[in-house]
């Protein structure tokens, strides 16, 4: 047994205090089952942006995807590479999803994705710390946590490649990796096993505020938003609405269950999306941990329902 003085116990303490706050995991209770850590997924943000940028098709998108799949295979995923060659405005560029699977014991299967790669730009060096990084981070982290649970659910914690446009956004220059998966799954039969995506993006601001996306569906969404509630996050998963096209919309129009939990207000005016401003200091290893909790609890409550709403 390890006995500390007094001002030594006083700050060791407050050192714990700040790291549950963080969402670092405590060394106090190595018993208990293992919570997402938000400061641990914040490190791996960081991790991924010292790729660099990230376009689809480019070497350091290779070098972060080998990166990605050595970690989720750590985390004890089965993890499959969905490539594809995409058309696109500038010409065909290979891309490839990854899909990091935890099986259950039933049929269903629930997806949670986010995207991988960065908006391409030529006139500044775009990292995409949260455009990109905070999504792919927090579903690493997410893996450690479904790493030996027992569930009824598939679990599948999906990597778009190519969600952000080559240069326009428009319904044939975005979401290629979700656009092609959609596709595939159809053709396969397995769509019809997917009950339900949850889709993260742009979910590391450091001022979190996580409105409805109205393109979402409305029982998927009271879902999280009563989960976060519960969970006592109310301040950051408020009910004012917005519409987006993300990797979501392709899913939504196949029939599938779908929401996208996206922080749409980057900075003031939103003035840190898609520019030189996206870095790790605007992001925040608690807005990691609040959206990583109520994802990972959110994913309980599903599993206690093995039938579609």
């Amino acid at each position: 047994m390890l006995r500390l003085k007094p001002r030594a116990r006083r700050s060791f303490l407050v050192l714990i205090a700040a790291c549950v706050c963080l969402g670092f995991a405590s060394p106090l209770t190595p018993a208990e089952p293992a919570g997402f850590n938000g400061g641990r997924a914040f490190e791996d943000l960081k991790h991924l942006v010292e790729f660099g940028p990230r376009p689809s098709g480019s070497p350091a998108l290779v070098k972060a995807r080998e990166w990605l799949i050595h970690e989720l295979r750590d985390a004890g995923a089965e993890v499959e590479e969905d490539s594809f060659t995409a058309s696109t405005p500038i010409g065909p560029i290979p891309m490839s999803n990854l899909i990091a699977k935890f099986p259950g014991s039933g049929r269903e299967t629930v997806v949670v994705a986010g995207h991988y790669d960065t908006k391409r730009f030529d006139d500044f060096r775009f990292v995409g710390a949260n455009d990109g990084a905070s999504s792919a981070a927090l579903l690493v982290e997410l893996a450690r946590v479904l790493n030996g649970q027992k569930h009824a659910l598939n679990y599948w914690l999906v990597f778009f490649d190519g969600e952000e446009a080559v240069r326009t956004w428009s319904d044939t220059d975005s979401v290629y990796g979700s656009r092609h998966l959609v596709g595939k799954l159809s053709e396969s039969g397995e769509l019809s096993r997917i009950k339900a995506l949850v889709l993260v993006d742009m979910i590391g601001n450091a001022q979190l505020r996580i409105p409805r996306e109205t393109n979402s569906t409305p029982w998927l969404t009271d879902l999280v938003f009563k989960t976060a509630q519960h969970l006592g996050y109310s301040k950051y998963f408020v009910n004012s609405q917005d519409a987006l096209a993300d990797d979501h919309i392709p899913f939504i129009n196949a029939g599938v269950s779908a929401l996208d939990l996206i922080d749409f207000d980057y900075g003031p005016n939103n003035s840190y999306w898609h520019t030189a401003q996206d870095t790790p200091d605007h992001c925040s290893p608690l807005s990691l941990t609040i959206v990583g909790r109520v994802v990972a609890a959110s994913l309980e409550e599903l599993d206690k329902s093995p039938q579609k709403h």
